[in-house]
């Protein structure tokens, strides 16, 4: 038992010593609880104060009777070298960022039993699968939902000589020319549900209405100046998009050309909006990018954000506070316009 006074004062400053010069949190802990003990505190009482589990006190005040200073020590010191070194840890990376397929499986997606095989196999290491887990945790490999894409059936040369192309339009247009980014926004009633940072054992709950109701922006970005022009509409259809023009016509009357990088999407290639595109003449030219390669448009980004910041999970009971929020937040993070209301 310990009792006040019993360690010898080299001992008990030696202890002192490593307990503030090392690094490794758990021999911190156990030179503090045998501190703590040696100074009249109970096993229980001082791993309550350490923040430990009580069985921790009584097996590091056990070893330390036995075996003094040196039980202080990780026996596991002793215990050869380590599986995971970093030929083993840059292995497992590689075979993580392949398939199960690859190596024989027919899974699709990974598993710890069949990662414990496959490293086995290869690299001939033996983990159980918590020790795995822990690796993969120390590798940052945490279980992740994929993001879903469609292919462009473009060639890839074509879709690269494309994305060149308008790459090299945005970096430098001509004398007082403009180049945007166009696209729509689907603005829900129904929140759109997302992982939210939830205390354990704690349910969060979002209120859905009972009848969904929905409304749409159509924007125009200027990445360089971090400006917005927007208009809103209860359909997304060409009228819309039209609509978006016309504003952006008399925006930008000072400058030559605007040019307006968007997607293939039907509305934007209607008959009505070639009639648009020929009465405003050739002061807006249009640039389509490549089937299926959202990640080339800018406003994208920021559409995503609007979503992570105004409608995940969100509490507005009306659809006309849900877009308030966003005008909101347009307006705190961007140089926005937004078509007068009753205009065209």
């Amino acid at each position: 038992m310990f009792v006040h006074g019993r360690l010898p004062r080299p001992v008990r400053r030696r202890i002192i010593r490593l307990d503030r010069k090392t690094r490794n949190s758990d021999l911190r802990i156990r030179c503090r609880l045998v501190l703590k003990m040696d100074g009249g505190l109970s096993a229980r009482a001082a791993a309550l104060e350490v923040g430990c589990a009580p069985s921790t006190a009584w097996r590091v005040r056990r070893r330390f009777q036995q075996e003094g200073e040196s039980g202080l020590l990780d026996r596991r010191a002793e215990n050869g070298t380590l599986k995971a070194d970093e030929d083993a840890r840059a292995g497992i990376l590689q075979i993580v960022s392949g398939r199960p397929r690859d190596f024989g499986f027919e899974r699709s997606t990974w598993s710890l039993e069949v990662l414990v095989q496959v490293i086995a196999a290869k690299l001939r290491v033996h983990f159980s699968r918590g020790h795995l887990s822990k690796v993969l945790r120390s590798l940052d490999v945490s279980l992740k939902r994929p993001r879903p894409f469609v292919r462009c059936p473009w060639k890839r040369a074509r879709r690269e000589h494309r994305v060149a192309e308008l790459r090299a339009l945005e970096a430098q247009p001509g004398p007082r020319e403009i180049v945007l980014f166009a696209d729509e926004i689907d603005v829900h009633k129904n929140p759109r549900i997302g992982p939210d940072w939830t205390p354990r054992g704690v349910q969060r709950y979002v209120a859905t209405p009972g009848r969904n109701e929905k409304r749409y922006l159509a924007g125009a970005y200027d990445h360089r100046r971090g400006r917005l022009i927007y208009v809103e509409g209860d359909q997304k259809v060409s009228w819309l998009f039209v609509r978006l023009l016309r504003l952006l016509y008399s925006v930008y009357q000072r400058w030559r050309r605007v040019h307006i990088i968007l997607d293939n999407y039907v509305i934007h290639k209607s008959r009505w909006v070639q009639a648009a595109m020929a009465e405003l003449g050739d002061k807006i030219v249009l640039h389509f990018l490549p089937p299926y390669c959202p990640q080339e448009n800018r406003i994208e980004r920021l559409w995503k954000d609007v979503h992570d910041n105004v409608t995940r999970n969100h509490d507005k009971t009306t659809m006309t506070d849900l877009l308030e929020a966003i005008f909101r937040y347009l307006s705190r993070r961007l140089q926005t316009q937004r078509e007068p209301i009753g205009s065209y």
